[in-house]
């Protein structure tokens, strides 16, 4: 009975092995009637940001302890921050610091004394087209409009609410 049944496993097994040239593909061309959205698409991760309590400490600690490239800190106003880049080499983190007590960062460092992620970054090849299409997808953004950010592009936070929990900034590539 043990080979009667290994059999007929064996020709159920072959019968569902299919070909891969005979998996059907699905179009992804929209019917004639509706008009299409803007194009756009995410790229790569561009950046973790980390709010810490120390800049001097933790741009000590990946320089000198991990042996990260790590660049001097650069304020940067519009965003009440200051911030370090780590270099990764496939990516880079962002050492946040608030630059004065207005600061989000600073609001963020009340409730987490120690620091703690921030937010990630994911490149956009269209950012006015992204912003404009979560805009109609009722995806709630921080600002009405992109600003220029840390690395000199524009960029846009989306509310943490409707992203999973996570605060997400897009950034034009």
């Amino acid at each position: 009975m043990g080979f009667q049944w290994l059999f007929n496993f064996s020709g159920l097994f072959s019968r569902l092995c299919i070909p891969v040239s005979t998996v059907r593909t699905f179009s992804t061309s929209q019917p004639s009637n509706q008009v299409p959205g803007p194009v756009w698409s995410l790229g790569r991760l561009n950046h973790v940001a980390i709010a810490v309590p120390d800049l001097d400490k933790a741009k000590a600690f990946y320089k000198n302890v991990l042996g990260a490239q790590v660049s001097e800190a650069v304020p940067v106003p519009e965003h009440g921050v200051s911030v370090v880049f780590v270099n990764l080499g496939n990516t880079k983190m962002e050492l946040l610091h608030p630059l004065g007590k207005d600061s989000p960062i600073a609001g963020f460092l009340q409730k987490n004394k120690a620091g703690g992620m921030h937010h990630v970054c994911i490149e956009v090849d269209n950012i006015n087209a992204a912003v404009m299409d979560l805009k109609e997808k009722k995806i709630r953004r921080l600002s009405e409009e992109a600003k220029i950010g840390a690395h000199g592009k524009p960029v846009i936070f989306l509310h943490p609410k409707d992203c999973g929990g996570v605060l997400v900034e897009l950034e034009q590539a």
